[in-house]
């Protein structure tokens, strides 16, 4: 009966590890009703609750028996590097809002730490950030039953403080809001190809609402939100640090240092902010945290979200700016109402593809992440298959890399893709919905 509840537990912590639900590891399929008969407050495979595994369950992963490596040395992780033809620089600020209270932890000034990636042409001598801090780090890694010493998590292509490249002008804004209870380094795949493409990218820590988040001298912030919370108020609290997060931005504009400790910022970041070209878009709640950003903020010209449902009012109003809907092969407006509620209320330019193949955490850095860490997790093929879809992770990440930076060209560049007219034959795996 002991090996039989170790087992249990260590199966439990692999999933939740993973980002299932409970209900999902139990054998619930999809941790909730079927896709025909989902609504938008069901827990559907894309639903916030499948993002990753939240506080209330470490109890479980700690209580969890990971076999340690045996190599005698940790597995380094990987992340498919950049495609984009500039070479990448990365910097962390730090944001207060003076303004607003934290809505999770009453007396204190709103806190965000923030990413900013962007092109560089000189990237020698400046050493190559990690995708996650030390203690934001070691804190994710035991959020999965793991430690430093059995996995290494990999090296950015981001060279830290690397001078902006000037001659490309004013660089167009991306913002990036991720998952419920994830961090901002779960986009990094994408985001950094994007900075290789030409953009200035943002990437956003939800403070006390990501699972870590560390500020400097080694603070760390762990997810505070209080049992129960809404997703609709949670959106909110989002819309309200992306639309700070942008009058930051304007700041760097002017020439101003918007970090609250006046961090040393790249050469040629000033002056070379783009703020008339802004564009977001985020995974899963971060995806619904996109349209109720834009309803916020008009400076938010276009918008994507990949695999989120959308809550709150947002969804019910109409927005006249461009928006990009991405889902996973089981998740599309034919079997998600607020998709459909917020397709018809899309006034500007709208599209809506879908990835065959993929599953709801494909659209995170766990994509890439998991599949290299199965073996460790004790993973099958199987269980792979059941949380990440069929669809091979490097033609997963490559293809929303392509369709992305289509769509954020088309919008924020003016130049047309015909990768937007319709099917391709470059990538079967992507249909239109109409």
């Amino acid at each position: 009966m002991i090996a039989r509840a170790v087992s249990t537990a260590s199966a439990i912590a692999v999933a939740l590890g993973a980002g299932m639900t409970p209900a999902m590891a139990a054998g619930t399929p999809h941790g909730g009703p079927t896709l025909s008969k989902a609504s938008p407050d069901v827990k559907a495979p894309w639903a916030p609750e499948n993002d990753v595994a939240t506080g209330q369950y470490k109890a479980a992963l700690r209580a969890a028996t990971v076999a340690p490596r045996t190599a005698g040395s940790p597995l380094k992780l990987n992340i498919p590097a950049p495609t984009g033809s500039h070479s990448v620089g990365m910097v962390g600020l730090h944001l207060v809002d003076k303004s607003r209270t934290d809505p999770y932890v009453p007396g204190q000034h709103r806190e965000l730490m923030v990413s900013l990636w962007y092109p560089t042409s000189s990237p020698s001598g400046h050493y190559q950030a990690p995708w996650m801090p030390s203690l934001s780090g070691a804190s994710f890694l035991a959020s999965r039953g793991l430690n430093s010493q059995q996995v290494t998590l990999p090296a950015t292509a981001g060279h830290v403080l690397a001078p902006v490249d000037t001659s490309l002008g004013k660089l167009p804004v991306l913002l990036y809001s991720t998952g419920l209870h994830s961090d901002r380094a779960m986009g990094t795949a994408l985001v950094q190809d994007l900075a290789s493409r030409g953009y200035l990218v943002v990437t956003v820590d939800h403070t006390h609402d990501a699972n870590e988040v560390q500020f400097p001298a080694n603070r760390v912030e762990h997810n505070a939100m209080p049992a129960g919370s809404h997703s609709s108020d949670t959106l909110k609290v989002r819309a309200a640090d992306m639309k700070f997060v942008i009058d930051k931005l304007g700041t760097l504009s002017t020439g101003g240092n918007p970090d609250y400790g006046h961090a040393t910022l790249p050469t040629g970041l000033t002056k070379n902010v783009d703020m008339s070209r802004i564009g977001m878009f985020g995974w899963s709640l971060g995806g619904a945290a996109v349209a109720t950003s834009m309803q916020l903020d008009k400076r938010i010209a276009a918008g994507a979200n990949l695999d989120g449902q959308f809550f709150g009012t947002a969804p019910s109003k109409d927005l006249n700016r461009p928006f990009m809907l991405f889902s996973s092969g089981t998740h599309n407006r034919n079997t998600d109402g607020s998709w459909r509620t917020m397709w018809s209320h899309l006034k500007g330019y709208r599209v809506d593809i879908q990835l065959h193949g993929a599953a709801h955490l494909s659209f995170s850095d766990n994509e890439w992440m998991v599949q290299q860490e199965a073996g460790l997790l004790g993973l099958s093929k199987s269980q792979l298959q059941q949380q990440y879809g069929t669809i091979d992770p490097n033609r997963a990440i490559q293809i929303q890399r392509v369709y992305l930076a289509a769509f954020f060209d088309q919008e924020l560049r003016k130049k047309h893709s015909t990768l937007l007219d319709g099917p391709a034959q470059k990538y079967p795996e992507i249909s239109f919905v109409r």
